[in-house]
């Protein structure tokens, strides 16, 4: 148990593993975003596909 430990308290002083933690927060950041930003487009594009399919199968 003392070897898993000590292995933490080196990962948390080394500097690289706060660089990963860095990287990870901001692909979350960006995943989040991006999953908002198309959420919000999904329903305007499904209403504009759905008045595309109306007017095509009412002008055959």
């Amino acid at each position: 148990m003392s070897k898993f430990v000590d292995s933490c308290k080196a990962f948390l002083k080394d500097e690289e593993g706060l660089t990963v933690i860095e990287y990870v927060i901001g692909a979350a950041m960006l995943v989040f975003g991006l999953s908002t930003i198309f959420t919000g487009i999904s329903g305007e594009l499904s209403t504009k596909l759905t008045t595309i399919v109306q007017a095509i199968k009412s002008s055959s």
